[in-house]
């Protein structure tokens, strides 16, 4: 009777951690207006993007070349379709999709790439992947969802992007102010 009793007890004290852990995992997207939110400065080239389709191999990034500071509707290739410069982390499954995109940096700095997912993406110069600086979520209400900052010298860079969802991506590179 006394196991019996304790294992009910510690049954019933886990039933409100499980209960709230479970409403957190409910919380609700922001509710948004019809016109996106105003984007900080250093965003501001998100709001009127370009179509750019990605590279699907190395020697195609010329034609898959991003302009800094301005925002891109990207068409990705199908994972399975696509040889990356180094191999991702996170490369995604079948089902997933993903590309390559050139950009020049000029001047040294922090430069931040800006997606509409959470797909899983890489900074190269030449096969040395850079490491990331800080990352975190976009401003709510305005369609950027993940951005990652990198500290970046002059130079020719690889952004690849990996394991996304679906094969059209907005995206953007832009110097941090």
């Amino acid at each position: 009777m006394r196991i019996f009793t304790c294992l009910m007890l510690a049954g019933l004290a886990a039933a409100p951690i499980a209960a709230t852990a479970q409403g957190m995992a409910d919380h609700p997207a922001p509710q948004c207006a019809a016109t996106p939110a105003p984007l900080p400065p250093e965003l501001s080239g998100w709001a009127t993007r370009s179509a750019i389709t990605a590279a699907t191999t190395p020697a195609g990034l010329k034609a898959a070349t991003l302009t800094l500071g301005k925002g891109a509707d990207a068409t990705l290739g199908q994972t399975s379709g696509v040889t990356y410069v180094v191999r991702p982390e996170k490369p995604g499954g079948s089902v997933s999709y993903g590309g390559l995109f050139a950009f020049t940096v000029a001047k040294a700095g922090t430069y931040r790439v800006a997606l509409g997912s959470g797909a899983w993406i890489d900074v190269l110069k030449g096969k040395t992947a850079s490491v990331s600086t800080a990352h975190g979520h976009g401003p709510d209400c305005t369609g950027v969802r993940k951005m990652v900052d990198f500290a970046l010298t002059p130079g020719k860079y690889v952004l690849q992007v990996a394991a996304n969802g679906s094969a059209t991506l907005p995206l953007m590179v832009t110097a941090v102010k």
